[in-house]
């Protein structure tokens, strides 16, 4: 008898869920709004052996409403939103994608650093209003990018990604910080280590990629962007979770630092009364970073790839919590 397996929040392309249907009995439940509230929903998680989507919280009250899961398939390269220690507890296996999305996300990232140091935004929209009359003024001035320090936080795939563009594309010195030092980057790319603390004083942009856990909630706080100083941009195309928004708002507004641009917040969609909607010193973007029709596809495909994989008995490609269910 073929496994059960739910599809959830977002459509997958027809040739995707075809290859489903080859392994598995596959219940549709892309087009339901809010699918834990759906009562139909919860009676399938009760026989399902596998769940595929993205942007629903997963927590261990849906978990234990589905006793016979065996993986769960996100289609996203982040996880917070499954709570992976209730996941573990049952031994079902989590994927993500992060392998599918990094160059696009790193292109989405440069993007916030080039339109936040020159004013793309706040000047288009200057543009558009019809207010230029004459050549620009030194108060509408920009920050140049090339030959500047960037100091980027998580140095992993994506940072990796932007400190090529960075290096190689703008003559950047790059540094970073990171849980461990990656010698391997710092041949490749030219990187260079610092501390959390000597990174935010030495660097021109600050860009941080970190996930969110109990570990970087909140990491960029008041303190932290007193030390960023009053020429320094901050990006975000991590999770908005790493970030104290309160207090990067109060920078903002203060001159504490001088600009900022962001693709993730701690509660999404933005409200568009948040000053973070408004400010002329923000570029605000509605979390685009994969947001293309190849990387999309490209991360659905790979998620497929390891839903048919777990089911299977096989050690899908992107297994996140594999040794912590006790596969070696």
């Amino acid at each position: 008898m073929k496994p059960t397996v739910i599809s959830f929040n977002h459509p997958l392309d027809p040739k995707l869920k075809e290859r489903i249907e080859q392994h598995a009995e596959l219940l549709d439940f892309t087009h339901t709004k809010t699918p834990a509230d759906d009562p139909k929903f919860i009676e399938a998680l009760a026989t399902a052996d596998g769940v595929i989507g993205s942007s629903l919280k997963f927590g261990a009250e849906l978990i234990d409403k589905a006793p016979q899961l065996k993986v769960v398939s996100s289609v996203s390269a982040g996880v917070d939103n499954y709570d992976v220690e209730a996941l573990n507890q049952r031994g079902i296996l989590l994927c993500n994608t992060p392998d599918a999305l990094t160059e696009t996300v790193a292109d989405a990232g440069f993007a916030l650093i080039l339109a936040s140091a020159r004013r793309v935004v706040e000047l288009a929209n200057w543009v558009r209003d019809g207010q230029w009359q004459k050549s620009l003024t030194p108060e509408r001035f920009g920050k140049d990018v090339h030959h500047a320090t960037l100091g980027i936080v998580g140095m992993g795939r994506i940072g990796a990604a932007i400190a090529r563009r960075a290096r190689f594309g703008f003559n950047m010195n790059v540094l970073y910080h990171n849980r461990s030092q990656h010698q391997g980057y710092e041949e490749e790319i030219g990187v260079e280590y610092r501390s959390f603390e000597e990174l935010l004083k030495e660097s021109d942009f600050v860009c941080t990629t970190l996930p969110y856990s109990e570990q970087t909630a909140n990491m960029f706080n008041a303190e932290a962007f007193e030390m960023m100083g009053k020429e320094t941009v901050f990006i975000n195309i991590g999770r908005g979770g790493v970030v104290d928004e309160p207090a990067l708002i109060a920078a903002l507004e203060n001159g504490t630092i001088k600009a900022a641009g962001l693709d993730v917040f701690a509660k999404e969609p933005l409200s568009a009364d948040s000053p973070l909607a408004q400010l002329d010193n923000v570029v605000a973007l509605p979390h685009l970073g994969s947001a293309t029709e190849a990387t999309r596809y490209a991360m659905a495909e790979l998620a497929v790839d390891n839903l048919i994989a777990a089911l299977s008995g096989e050690r899908p490609q992107c297994p996140y919590n594999w040794k912590q269910i006790g596969n070696e």
